[in-house]
């Protein structure tokens, strides 16, 4: 799909704005805090049907207004006869979020998810290695879901159980009785639906690394050996059997212990982890491989999806600017919206697109 138009009202610090894109490449250029990732934000909430930095609705609402609005207008480059589709988000404080597409409401957002693919590269990425297991299942959870409608219904119905599952185990932990058919009863219903997470998680691994890899060696001048390997409680066991076995040590702990929402990406350079041995700039480009490996991998399933660049080149050395820049211009990836403080990069990127279009950002102000 492809941004044609984006309106934006009262979102973050943009009062107003009224966007034409370029099909291919937009660059917005300002200083630090001006708005620059607030635009991608917003593109990104068309696709998500939330924030990328805040879970609170209300938080994205400029200060002092009571409601923000974004809509864009989409065209699909795989139909070009098809009509074009507005999808719109409001948001007033205290009320419930309104997203729609067209003049219609969704039952659930979730509905919504994989309409528009779109992935994000931000400094925020940063946290898929500096931080927890959540992260880097949330970096598969993400894709997964906009490729396959069935993984986001079976990841949503496992994520619900676990939390029953949770609150029965608190609610009687310490007791000396406890309804263990109950327990029993969703341990069962968590059964399939783990499974399947599973079985496409690793599909996807297996998939997406030789892809990875060849973006990190394109990067990176193949200076360094890349390696992510897909860990799981279920590759050497049985989960019901694992509910089971631990059902006591769970009671104690008040928490599930056992199942795929304790699934891993380890991250290797070198053969040796890349949280403990890479520098900075080689753990920007292991991130920026991953992300537009995603993309590429999206391609292959679908429409190519929307690029968000932000903060692209900061900690790479000029080797890599030059092959990111080489690779942003081929014709691999739809379209990009990407950000600097200036186009000293940009120049080198928009030069061979003569449809690109340069949007300067000052203080939430877009021309």
């Amino acid at each position: 799909m492809i941004l044609r138009e984006l309106n934006i009202l009262n979102w973050k610090n943009i009062r107003e704005a009224e966007l034409s894109l370029s099909d291919k490449l937009n660059c917005l250029v300002g200083l630090n805090g001006q708005g620059k990732t607030n635009v991608l934000d917003a593109v990104y909430l068309l696709s998500f049907t939330k924030s990328a930095f805040n879970a609170t609705d209300s938080q994205n609402i400029l200060h002092g207004e009571q409601a923000c609005f974004v809509q864009g207008r989409y065209a699909d480059e795989e139909r070009p006869d098809a009509d074009d589709e507005t999808i719109s988000c409001g948001i007033k404080r205290g009320l419930k979020k309104q997203f729609r597409r067209g003049r219609k409401d969704y039952k659930r957002l979730s509905e919504h998810i994989g309409l528009i693919p779109l992935v994000m590269v931000s400094p925020a990425d940063a946290e898929l290695i500096a931080e927890g297991s959540d992260e880097r299942r949330r970096f598969m959870d993400q894709v997964l879901a906009q490729r396959d409608r069935i993984y986001l219904d079976n990841l949503t119905l496992y994520q619900g159980l676990i939390k029953q599952r949770n609150a029965l185990l608190k609610q009687y932990e310490g007791q000396d009785s406890m309804p263990w058919d109950l327990l029993e009863v969703l341990e069962e219903q968590l059964l399939a639906p783990a499974e399947y997470i599973y079985q496409a998680r690793s599909r996807y691994i297996e998939a997406f690394t030789p892809i990875f890899q060849a973006l990190y060696a394109e990067i990176s001048g193949e200076q360094e050996q890349v390696a992510l390997r897909y860990v799981s409680q279920l590759n050497d066991r049985d989960l019901r059997e694992a509910f089971i076995r631990t059902r006591q040590r769970d009671l104690i702990l008040g928490w599930t212990s056992q199942g795929v929402h304790k699934d891993e990406i380890e991250m290797t350079l070198d053969e040796y982890p890349l949280k403990r041995v890479g520098s900075q700039g080689q753990q920007k480009t292991y991130l920026l491989a991953m992300k537009l490996a995603q993309a590429l991998y999206l391609t292959e399933g679908q429409r190519k999806p929307i690029l968000l660049l932000d903060d692209l080149f900061d900690k790479l050395d000029a080797h890599r600017v030059e092959s990111l820049v080489s690779l942003l211009g081929s014709d691999r990836f739809g379209q990009i919206l990407m950000t600097d403080t200036d186009l000293r990069h940009l120049t080198e990127i928009v030069r061979p697109n003569e449809n690109a279009k340069i949007l300067t950002v000052n203080n939430g102000q877009i021309h």
